[in-house]
């Protein structure tokens, strides 16, 4: 409980952060020279540091979580360690979202794929940053599918016949990183990104 209160407040601070970075942005002038453009691909860069590594942190963490759990039930039951497998991996799957994320964006602003000479505007660069932060924080849902899985785990280790329904609660859980996912997407049609 500790360590989501601390992780709501690093969030919140760091979205008054980022909102007062973003004011100062956009008050830039219409006209974006090649070192303003260049300063707004750094602006992509936080964002897909952020979109990965919140994601990819909080997968680890579920992954810990399911994991530890798949361990205690594999040592008394072998036999279904593919079920387990299964649900095991499931909260891998926010930092897949962190990682397309973070390509599309690269891509987007020519810093992958040879498109080096895309101009990226100060609206691009923080809209960037906040596509990032949007998909990085729903990702923190890996955390709570990694309880979830372990929860399943427990009841597959009872009852072995139980691993589809263990499944469908366990990615339940995703939905919210998926709908973050989802705006990420939409906002970098938005933006030009793709």
């Amino acid at each position: 409980m500790k360590k989501m209160r601390k992780a709501t407040i690093f969030a919140m601070l760091l979205t008054a952060f980022l909102f007062f970075g973003s004011v100062v942005v956009l008050a830039q002038e219409d006209e974006i020279t090649q070192n303003e453009s260049d300063s707004n691909k750094k602006l992509v860069i936080l964002g897909c540091v952020l979109a990965l590594g919140i994601a990819g942190i909080s997968a680890a963490i579920g992954l810990g979580i399911s994991g530890s759990a798949a361990i205690a039930v594999t040592a008394e039951k072998p036999e279904i360690f593919s079920k387990l497998l299964i649900l095991q991996v499931l909260p891998m799957t926010q930092s897949v979202y962190g990682l397309l994320t973070a390509i599309l964006l690269m891509m987007g602003a020519g810093l992958l794929g040879g498109g080096g000479d895309i101009t990226v505007t100060p609206l691009m660069g923080i809209g960037a940053v906040w596509i990032g932060l949007v998909v990085g924080l729903t990702g923190i849902s890996a955390i709570n599918q990694g309880m979830t899985a372990a929860s399943s785990i427990s009841a597959v280790g009872r009852n072995p016949d139980v691993v589809s329904k263990g499944i469908i609660f366990t990615v339940m859980t995703e939905t919210i990183a998926i709908f973050g996912l989802l705006l990420g997407i939409l906002l970098m049609v938005g933006l030009g990104f793709l």
